[in-house]
């Protein structure tokens, strides 16, 4: 549904977007993930028309993004630094999303602000942030997009309010195969949210994978030896290990039988084979610091 092709972008000599290549299936719930600075904002502004490519291809639906009113009905946007005309309530701006997306739904409208409890004739600049964000997402989804793009969709909503947002995103997906990109630095959230994941530095994408998938092929390891005998890693894609004590702490990437197997092979005192978080295997995916990522597995 939506693709990057080795696409470049370039401000000022300062390489944003190096050769980027992404892939999002058709009603999936995708994840991009990346410190400040990364290029997720230059990512998502190119998906949603606002730049253009110095090289490569940007497609959605296999049209290309930039400048296709046709593509752009069919999608909404929430960014995470909103702006809403001074004068316009709640009531005003759907009047005018009713005008630009085809799509739109009076009733799915209705049924949002009340089971929300937004006032529509307050004016949206008076809102606060939390109230802000929950009219932009009733909005967004009032228009029932094809494509919904997120920039840190539930910061600053309360626990109540975030379910009920990622409820609707969750039936969208599954009832009318709705794609949505979700760009957060909360992978709690993304975790629970995200069937796919993109983690991306420095302009480049590091790695795409399905979450199960990305999660179960690392493992973090903690084991006790009898004294004497020592860790059985030959064979193993030992990625961090570390003794503190008796307790030997490593992190391993294959597959959990193999490894389980192996460790209690060698007779362990202790034995404990975990899988990683999303948050963990964003810290060692990007190079994370050493003693940061040490701090956080163990």
């Amino acid at each position: 549904m939506i693709e990057l092709k080795n696409v470049t972008k370039t401000f000022d000599g300062f390489l944003a977007l190096d050769g980027l290549d992404m892939h999002v299936k058709k009603g999936s719930i995708y994840g991009l993930v990346g410190v400040n600075g990364s290029g997720k904002t230059t990512l998502i502004k190119h998906l949603t028309g606002v730049f253009r490519a110095d090289s490569g291809e940007v497609l959605v639906g296999g049209e290309p993004a930039f400048d296709n009113v046709a593509i752009h009905q069919k999608m909404t946007y929430i960014a995470d630094d909103l702006y809403f005309f001074s004068m316009y309530d709640l009531k005003g701006v759907a009047a005018y999303y009713r005008k630009l997306y085809p799509g739109w739904s009076d009733e799915r409208y209705r049924e949002m602000v009340k089971r929300f409890g937004l006032p529509e004739r307050k004016k949206l600049s008076k809102f606060s942030k939390g109230m802000q964000k929950q009219a932009a997402f009733i909005l967004a989804m009032s228009a029932m997009p094809e494509v919904l793009v997120l920039d840190e969709p539930i910061d600053g909503l309360d626990p109540l309010i975030r379910r009920m947002v990622i409820r609707d995103i969750v039936e969208d997906v599954a009832e009318r195969e709705m794609t949505v990109l979700v760009s957060s630095h909360n992978l709690k959230d993304m975790e629970g949210l995200c069937d796919c994941i993109g983690i991306i530095s420095k302009g480049k994408m590091l790695l795409e994978r399905d979450l199960d998938d990305l999660k179960s092929d690392v493992h973090k390891v903690q084991a006790v030896f009898p004294e004497g005998v020592r860790a059985p890693l030959e064979g193993m894609n030992v990625l961090f290990g570390e003794k503190r004590g008796s307790v030997e702490l490593y992190i391993i990437r294959g597959d959990g039988e193999r490894i389980e197997n192996q460790f209690r092979a060698a007779g362990p005192v202790v034995f404990d084979l975990l899988p990683m978080t999303l948050e963990e295997v964003f810290i060692y995916e990007t190079g994370g610091d050493r003693d940061e990522f040490k701090e956080i597995l163990f």
